[in-house]
């Protein structure tokens, strides 16, 4: 294992846990202490981590780094699925559909679902959803092209942004890093937050798709307001005050 890649789980198993130890992390990875407390070190200079005695523990907000595809996909994975299952009900009962998908780990779920029949066009700017989708369902798919990110497996950049500019689509699904009232959805990498926004302003109809934990993080780069975006699509981790306050400032909450 890379140390990029031993970084990236030990954020998420302090995330999901709430504190990590060295010893235990040490023994996990199979690797000296010395290491280990290197790596804590890393992740509490990147802002990812706080360093405690023997251990670490998840800082209140992650607003600047985001985890590889391979950490995310296991998070909150069932949570994810109802998720995804709940967005697909939400289309249009007509046929002849046009529907672009993000790349995040839970819209990627919506690819394995889309109803066989229903869907003429699928477009995608993830090599992953672009492959499922197309080996699943006779769907149409329409891979946009640009900068691959590797972190997320997603097409960036301005060609990527100019091509999602000429399209209209009936409905998008949209993923994001975090959500607040204030900052609205947002994610980490500028490039990454373009495309999010050519992809809302692209859509008739856009649903947004995050799992309760991403409520009250503030990312780098704000892709779209609370008003943008038709229903949010979440799970039943979310708390009474908060789901109040989405549904307070206009966007129709369903949860999962």
């Amino acid at each position: 294992m890379y140390a990029e890649e031993r970084h990236q789980a030990i954020a998420s198993l302090a995330r999901k846990h709430g504190r990590v130890s060295v010893a235990e992390l040490a023994e996990r990875f199979d690797v000296t202490s010395e290491t280990i407390r290197r790596d804590l070190d890393s992740l509490a200079r990147r802002g990812l981590l706080t360093r405690v005695h023997g251990g670490a523990v998840p800082v209140e907000k992650v607003r600047l780094v985001e985890l590889g595809v391979s950490v995310r996909e296991s998070e909150k994975a069932s949570e994810k699925q109802r998720i995804a299952e709940a967005a697909v009900a939400l289309l249009p009962d007509s046929g002849d559909l046009t529907v672009l998908l993000d790349a995040g780990t839970t819209v990627g779920r919506v690819a394995d679902l889309l109803p066989p029949g229903r869907i003429t066009t699928a477009v995608t700017n993830c090599l992953h959803t672009a492959a499922a989708v197309s080996a699943r369902n006779r769907t149409n798919v329409q891979i946009i092209g640009g900068r691959v990110r590797g972190v997320t497996q997603a097409a960036v950049g301005s060609s990527t942004v100019d091509a999602l500019r000429s399209l209209r689509v009936d409905v998008a699904f949209v993923g994001t890093n975090g959500f607040t009232p204030s900052h609205g959805f947002s994610t980490p990498d500028p490039a990454e937050g373009d495309v999010k926004r050519a992809m809302v302003a692209s859509a008739r109809q856009v649903f947004m798709l995050a799992d309760s934990s991403k409520f009250g993080s503030d990312y780098l780069v704000s892709f779209a307001k609370p008003g943008d975006v038709d229903v949010l699509v979440t799970d039943r981790g979310l708390d009474p005050e908060t789901h109040q306050s989405l549904v307070d400032h206009g966007i129709e909450v369903v949860l999962a």
